[in-house]
Formats: C-alpha cells, sequence, structure tokens
C-alpha cells in the first residue's frame, strides 16, 4: 500500500515556477513530502523553493539532473518513503496528474506519465526524438514505454534500494529504465498532457550524445 509519498522537485534557474508547481501538488497530495532540490540556481530559484517545499537538498554548483534524483532517492530511503514522484520545477508536468501516476503504483512498480507528442504543440524535431528514442528503448528493455523521454515518473521505494543507475544528467533517466527492466520490474504507462513552455536545460548535443551511449551500453539487450 502507498501511504508516504515522497514529491521531488529538481529545479535549476527556474524563477518562480517552482512556487505553482508545489503549490499544485499540495492541493492534489495534500499528504505528500515535498522535497525540493536546487541544482545550483543563480536566481531566486532557491529561496521560491524554500519558501514553498516542506524539505530542501541545495547545490552550490550545477551538479545535473542525475545527481539531483540519486540525492532525492536516498532522501526517501533514507526517511522511509513508500513512492518518489519527481516532477519538472518549469510546470511542463501538471501537477494535476499526480494521484492517478501514484495510484498506477498499486499494480505496477514503475509508472510513467506519457505526453501525448503526435499534436501540435510538441516540437517536430522533440516528436522525432521522442519516438525514435522510444521504440529504441522498447527494443532493448522489452517492456512497453510510450514515452521514454518523460521525467514525470512514480517509482516504489524498493526499485529505488535494488536499481543502481550510473550518469549525473539526463542519461540517469535512461540507465534507470534499462537497469529496472532488466531486474524484471512492471512498467505502466498514465496519459498526461503536453505542455512546452520555459525553455528546457536539455542541451541538444551533449545531452542527446550522453544518451545515445546509454542506447548504445544496453543494446545487447536487443538481441536476448
Amino acid at each position: 500500500m502507498i501511504n508516504k509519498v515522497l514529491a521531488i522537485i529538481p529545479a535549476y534557474n527556474a524563477g518562480d515556477l517552482p512556487a505553482k508547481v508545489a503549490i499544485g501538488l499540495k492541493n492534489v497530495l495534500p499528504n505528500a513530502t515535498i522535497l525540493g532540490i536546487d541544482d545550483g540556481s543563480t536566481d531566486e530559484t532557491r529561496s521560491v523553493l524554500r519558501s514553498v517545499c516542506d524539505e530542501m537538498i541545495e547545490f552550490d554548483v550545477n551538479r545535473g539532473k542525475g545527481t539531483v534524483l540519486r540525492a532525492g532517492f536516498a532522501y526517501a530511503l533514507e526517511n522511509g518513503s513508500d513512492a518518489v514522484l519527481p516532477i519538472d520545477a518549469d510546470g511542463q508536468h501538471d501537477p494535476a496528474f499526480a494521484p492517478a501516476i501514484i495510484k498506477a503504483l498499486e499494480n505496477a512498480d514503475i509508472v510513467i506519465g506519457a505526453r501525448q507528442i503526435s499534436g501540435k504543440a510538441v516540437p517536430w524535431h522533440r516528436r522525432i526524438a521522442n519516438i525514435m528514442s522510444s521504440a529504441t528503448t522498447r527494443a532493448i528493455a522489452k517492456v512497453n514505454i510510450s514515452d521514454s523521454q518523460s521525467g514525470y515518473r512514480a517509482f516504489r521505494t524498493e526499485v529505488l534500494k535494488n536499481v543502481h543507475a550510473v550518469g549525473d544528467r539526463y542519461d540517469y533517466e535512461q540507465d534507470f529504465l534499462f537497469r529496472s527492466a532488466r531486474q524484471g520490474y512492471r512498467f505502466a504507462d498514465v496519459p498526461i498532457s503536453t505542455v512546452y513552455g520555459a525553455p528546457s536545460h536539455f542541451r541538444a548535443a551533449v545531452d542527446a550524445w550522453r544518451i545515445i551511449r546509454v542506447l548504445w551500453r544496453h543494446k545487447a539487450g536487443i538481441f536476448r
């Protein structure tokens, strides 16, 4: 049974956007603990997180999303959480879907908020990248994942105890999927809205190459 939920808001130079995310979470998950993690922001992000989150982790320099998530997962394990819900700070993840994502953990170990990427709201290059990445992930991991690039996910903490992914930036999330699938954990998708607003910190060349390296490292799974 999922009783104790930790919602993680990783943030880097997100301005005042995390406030809306945290307030939205509190409205729909009133019993959840909200952990803000500031990844070396140089604007007002840290003070905004402090004003709206229940707990904080703060990095003095930018370490990358993988490092941030690893710190948040360690916090969840140390504090006895049943489930963890990372949600982006920039408003591209609607908190309204959080209860449905958590509820889906009743029959799964990892739940991914799957965006509808075929619409006009999604830039064409992001659609192509997502389609290719998701198809490759399904082939390698042999699990039905429709949106491998979505960072809106929920995990049972049992998974966090046993899956030790590598990578300090966006590649960490991709590696986590493969290692979880290899260990036999159950996946589920929950449809979510597609919102594109604030610029992403995803660096098209560098971070895409990091993800490609993860795919290459796990490619042997295609032939199993």
